[in-house]
């Protein structure tokens, strides 16, 4: 059997099928705002996370996946609102106002936009 060569790279001034820097978010992105414990927490919005965050966060279940965008959005906060206490029902207050902020209704998932 011949061997494969892999195939150049095209040069960088080839034209290209999609600019993927050039796209602009379709909706506001500004951060969601919460006070909580006397202080203000600042959740970064959920379509500015990084997908691949968010996948790793989802293997988890609904729980983890819950935790994981608090603490993938909360960046530097999330070691501060980690120490406090967050009963369950809380978090899902919390998560449904964070979604609906966004601009996903309950029952939407984040994959499917708006």
């Amino acid at each position: 059997m011949a061997t494969r060569t892999a195939t150049s790279k095209p040069a960088d001034d080839q034209p290209f099928d999609f600019n993927l820097d050039a796209v602009q978010a379709e909706s506001d992105l500004s951060p969601f705002r919460v006070n909580y414990n006397q202080r203000r927490w600042v959740f970064t919005h959920l379509e500015e996370l990084s997908i691949w965050d968010l996948v790793a966060a989802a293997e988890g279940g609904e729980i983890k996946a819950m935790i994981g965008v608090f603490e993938i959005s909360l960046g530097e906060q999330w070691a501060e609102f980690r120490k406090l206490a967050l009963p369950q029902w809380r978090m899902k207050a919390l998560f449904t106002a964070y979604r609906k902020h966004c601009g996903l209704e309950p029952g939407e998932s984040e994959a499917s936009g708006n």
